[in-house]
């Protein structure tokens, strides 16, 4: 199946969604390349950014699991 590079940003300003988002991600680690978490305190927010190498299904799948989190907002950019 043909695979497509992405990058997922991922901005989480409820804090009780961490595991569960954590919990998805890790369902889809093997499409992972990297992953880089930055907590910004003076907002009381994390960003996280994945880049992927995915079939394009599974990439809006995953972003759509993410997207229905509370409080957590999600958008993804994909290679030609």
């Amino acid at each position: 199946m043909e695979t497509r590079v992405a990058v997922m940003s991922i901005i989480v300003e409820n804090i009780q969604s961490v595991e569960t988002l954590n919990n998805i991600l890790h369902e889809y680690r093997d499409f992972i390349i990297g992953r880089m978490g930055i907590p910004y305190h003076q907002k009381k927010i994390n960003i996280i950014s994945i880049a992927l190498d995915a079939p394009q299904d599974e990439i809006s799948a995953l972003s759509g699991r993410i997207g229905n989190l509370e409080g957590v907002s999600v958008k993804t950019a994909f290679s030609k």
